[in-house]
């Protein structure tokens, strides 16, 4: 009953300029590419995690997650190839970082920061039982560790700090891998991408779900700044 309380009790908002700080460096992290390469992985993690969690939902079977040390990943799911089915879990990969981002902010406009660490950490070990691979299986588990660790050992004080930093890193980070997307689409480099993939499906061009991919995002990092902001 305790630890209940505890987690749905609010806590006090981060002085302003610590709100400010950690949305700076998750943009350093986002901005500098020798450091969004590494950092790109939790971004991954996210954007397969959708996959597998609409999957679940639309009623497919999903069958394994793999995430790779080039930060690509894989989720591989069985049902119809064609259908409702199939469009939402391909649609779910670039969004669900940015809404996963919404979502924690969310959480943290109404002081929930307890509450946001314990369900990254639910969610994560939930990604853990589906990965296939030894390179994912470590990231998932080095990132869960992160997360409990914290939740167990640290104060408010720190808790807030990194909370405020992982959402803000989503919000950021989920806009750059749709560009990214886009510019290898340029020169032809991406023909299995999810955008290309849906539009074979549904036969709308590739450059309209790159647009949805793209509003997603730059909605939910609008959004989700405003409430980290307290506008």
């Amino acid at each position: 009953m305790d630890f209940a309380i505890d987690l749905l009790h609010p806590q006090a908002a981060p002085a302003d300029w610590t709100v400010w700080l950690t949305g700076a460096c998750a943009l350093a992290l986002v901005a500098f590419r020798r450091l969004w390469l590494p950092a790109r992985n939790a971004i991954t993690i996210a954007h397969e995690g959708g996959h597998g969690l609409v999957a679940l939902l639309s009623g497919r079977r999903l069958e394994a997650i793999r995430l790779h040390s080039d930060t690509s990943g894989l989720t591989v799911t069985r049902g119809r190839p064609t259908g409702l089915g199939v469009i939402l879990t391909l649609a779910a990969g670039y969004p669900a970082a940015p809404l996963l981002g919404l979502g924690g902010a969310a959480l943290l406009g109404t002081g929930r920061v307890t509450l946001l660490l314990w369900i990254a950490t639910g969610l994560l070990l939930a990604l853990l039982v589906m990965v296939r691979n030894a390179y994912g299986v470590l990231t998932v588990l080095l990132t869960g560790a992160a997360f409990l660790l914290v939740s167990w050992l640290t104060g408010p004080e720190v808790q807030s700090v990194f909370a405020y930093a992982v959402v803000w890193f989503l919000l950021l980070g989920g806009v750059r891998p749709a560009f990214e997307l886009q510019a290898k689409r340029r020169h032809g480099g991406t023909p299995d991408s999810d955008a290309d993939q849906l539009s074979r499906l549904t036969h709308v061009p590739a450059g309209v779900w790159l647009l949805f991919f793209h509003t997603v995002a730059i909605s939910a990092l609008i959004g989700g700044g405003r409430w980290l902001l307290g506008f």
